[in-house]
């Protein structure tokens, strides 16, 4: 197995701290296995993400100027309130005053706003009420009910509940990650390592409890790794409970049809399909028969949005072009298709089987380019991909400075100090926008690069063992999927 120490020149550097690669007399040791470093890395990275949050619990995340100056905004606090977990609301009942659409604003007659997300998120979301529910430090439910839902910060003890609220939602999305972290360690046999490249990430320290996209990353793995150990049923399973928790993981399944094609065994991608699909109704039914208007919320909000922070449109829009909801979602789907398009020829025409991480990369960064939002927790899609599809801590650092340059800008142009008076462009807040586009573009031209060219080591390039089209090897026949199998078991036992 290539130890990252070994053969990535900055891994090499960096390990001079503590004495360098591992000679030729290096054991491993019997319990600190690669698995269990990396668990604990993502332990130590997630609790300063934590604590990178505590500026604005410590203000009752209320101060406009906190949470944009620390850049320590969460959306888990101000859902709390805002969409009735906070009075035990089931998100789907349709008894309960769930009124307008999160593009409305709530005047003295309405309630409170239908989640806007994936059925997934708002069950987890109210799951963790619950459990808060059961400690509560607010008034009584019926004090609750009585004061206007943007009242509700002020009740005595609401400040202290809002703050265990988002704690036991962040040990849910540390659990979320820790299995996302398991996943990405198995899903390239016998290159554990690379799952350093999510367990140790500055963006996932800095995006990971911004929102609930934990979650969704958690299928992503699970996912990848499922369809890695040749388990489709699984892997559809996957995909259907990320789709109902977000949007991309649905793309993985593009990947899967150019590793079943380039297999020719289409039948992995008939069951993985069937299976998501399945998986992804039955999940949806309790929100679907509960009120199916609040279950719509999401596909409408997303459809009817205009140009919003983070994309492309927004700079255009900003700068003198006229845009609406309707052209924007024309051209954005028009240019997917095209993207999607692109990359699966390219995945056909490669000499060799490219790894079902690369084609979803591209795939879901041309969606993220193409989209007509993108908010700054977003980059974690990317980001179990891109360790995988690039596993060179060069590229991914350089990818990721890109995206740390907008996620401050955003906070810094929210907070007022990247407007400019007088009804000036946000020049720098553009610019920003632009340099994260740019930070895809590069490792996405990498990645191109990488399935065309076509690294001839299956360790060096898990996934990618077949030559034209086939699984036939010059010199005997050797069976890839079994190697890598074997490979994969020796990377679990050995640092």
């Amino acid at each position: 197995m290539n130890e990252p120490s070994r053969v990535d020149p900055v891994v090499t550097e960096l390990s001079e701290v503590v004495g360098g690669p591992p000679g030729r007399r290096f054991r491993p040791h019997s319990w600190w296995t690669p698995i269990r470093v990396l668990l604990a890395v993502f332990t130590v990275v997630f609790a300063l993400g934590l604590v990178q949050k505590y500026p604005c619990g410590a203000t009752d995340w209320s101060d406009d100027d906190v949470r944009y100056r620390n850049m320590c905004y969460s959306d888990v606090p101000y859902l709390y309130t805002g969409r009735g977990f906070a009075e035990q609301q089931w998100p789907y009942s349709d008894d309960t005053p769930q009124y307008g659409t999160p593009l409305q604003r709530l005047d003295a007659t309405e309630r409170y706003q239908p989640m806007e997300y994936p059925v997934l998120i708002s069950y987890f979301a109210w799951a963790v009420s619950k459990v808060t529910g059961l400690v509560p430090s607010g008034p009584a439910q019926e004090i609750r009910a009585a004061t206007p839902v943007n009242e509700l910060w002020g009740l005595r003890g609401m400040t202290k509940e809002i703050n265990t609220y988002f704690l036991l939602t962040a040990f849910g999305l540390f659990l979320c990650g820790l299995g996302a972290v398991f996943f990405l360690s198995g899903a390239s046999p016998g290159r554990p390592w690379d799952a350093m490249g999510l367990a140790l990430s500055p963006v996932l320290l800095v995006s990971a409890l911004v929102n609930w996209d934990l979650i969704a990353v958690l299928f992503t793995a699970g996912a990848l790794w499922a369809w890695s150990r040749d388990r489709p049923l699984l892997a559809g399973v996957m995909v259907g409970l990320g789709f109902a928790t977000k949007l991309y993981p649905l793309f993985l399944l593009g990947a899967f049809l150019i590793d079943a094609v380039r297999r020719k065994e289409t039948w992995r991608l008939a069951v993985a399909v069937s299976t998501a699909a399945l998986t992804w109704l039955l999940v949806n039914v309790p929100a679907i028969l509960g009120d199916i208007e609040a279950w719509k919320v999401f596909w409408t909000f997303n459809s009817d949005r205009g140009a919003d922070l983070g994309s492309l449109w927004l700079v255009l829009q900003q700068r003198g072009a006229e845009t609406t909801a309707h052209g924007i979602n024309i051209v954005s789907a028009v240019g997917f298709v095209l993207a999607c398009g692109a990359v699966f020829v390219l995945g056909l025409a490669a000499k060799r089987r490219p790894q079902v991480a690369q084609v979803a990369f591209l795939v879901v960064a041309a969606f993220l380019i193409l989209n007509k939002v993108y908010s700054p927790q977003y980059v974690l899609w990317l980001l179990p991909l891109a360790v995988l599809a690039r596993p060179r801590w060069r590229d991914l650092l350089i990818w990721q400075a890109c995206e740390l340059v907008y996620f401050g800008a955003v906070w810094l142009y929210l907070g007022g100090w990247l407007t400019p008076s007088a009804g000036d462009t946000p020049t720098a807040y553009h610019l920003a926008i632009i340099v994260r586009v740019l930070g895809e573009l590069y490792l996405c031209a990498l990645i191109v690069r990488d399935i065309w060219t076509a690294p001839a080591d299956p360790v060096a390039d898990p996934g990618a063992d077949d030559l034209g089209d086939g699984d036939d090897v010059e010199g005997g026949g050797r069976e890839p999927d079994r190697d890598l199998d074997r490979l994969a078991d020796l990377g679990h036992r050995n640092p």
